[in-house]
């Protein structure tokens, strides 16, 4: 069933969240978008809806007071051991508080759950990290959306500000490469920011749109490539 595409929710709205944010805000249907956040975003729109609070014990309540209920939701939130200050409190974020927005956003009444994820996790794994961010992935498909799309890029380029010194370093020698061989010696491994946010939107519009079978899709980094860099060059065209 297509449903149109005129509002989406969206959490983690600084960093890779900004760059999707963006995209809603331009996007030629105009959907209202409700951003939450701990702080006031640099962003300004007629359809921007701030959601803004630095408790975000309240957040779940503040999804659930959107009415009505957008189809979709976006979440790019996530954090670093450095930035949190802890293991646990980094888990606490990448993986409480996403799994406690997903079942918010299900009982809302959301159809579509777009996730920003990573390449490479798992549940299963020895380290901190990648388990948490695997765990989720695997809690929210047992929320059972009629869409579930897990978008999972590699590196992230472009200009972020980096707490992890050797991740800057790769960062670093990935712009590089991508620049002077026009992302074939990168894209199997990083992606620039903006070709994924693209690549989420665009999943979650074919998701509306009914051009995917219900249930999970896993957005890998050649669907990432294909979907990010093709919207990219449409917008051009348009522009």
């Amino acid at each position: 069933m297509t449903q149109a595409f005129n509002s989406a929710a969206l959490v983690g709205s600084t960093g890779q969240g900004s760059e999707i944010l963006n995209i809603l805000l331009s996007h030629p249907s105009g959907p209202k978008t409700y951003a939450l956040g701990r702080r006031p975003l640099p962003q300004t729109s007629q359809s921007l809806f701030p959601l803004i609070s630095p408790h975000t014990s309240t957040w779940t309540e503040s999804l659930k007071s959107v009415s009505p209920s957008p189809p979709i939701f976006f979440s790019s939130l996530g954090t670093t051991k450095a930035a949190a200050g802890s293991i646990a409190a980094q888990r606490a974020i990448d993986y409480d508080l996403n799994l406690d927005l997903a079942r918010a956003a299900k009982e809302s009444g959301v159809k579509v759950y777009v996730l920003i994820s990573a390449a490479g996790v798992s549940a299963s794994s020895p380290f901190p990290y990648p388990k948490m961010k695997g765990q989720l992935e695997e809690e929210v498909k047992k929320l059972d959306f009629e869409h579930t799309v897990i978008v999972k890029p590699g590196l992230l380029l472009g200009n972020r500000q980096d707490r992890r010194p050797a991740e800057a370093v790769s960062r670093a020698l990935a712009n590089g490469l991508g620049a002077i061989s026009n992302g074939w010696l990168t894209n199997s491994w990083a992606q620039d920011a903006t070709v994924v946010a693209r690549s989420a939107v665009v999943a979650g519009e074919q998701c509306l749109e009914g051009q995917r079978q219900k249930g999970v899709w896993i957005v890998g980094q050649g669907d990432i490539v294909k979907m990010g860099k093709s919207k990219r060059q449409q917008d051009k065209m348009q522009g």
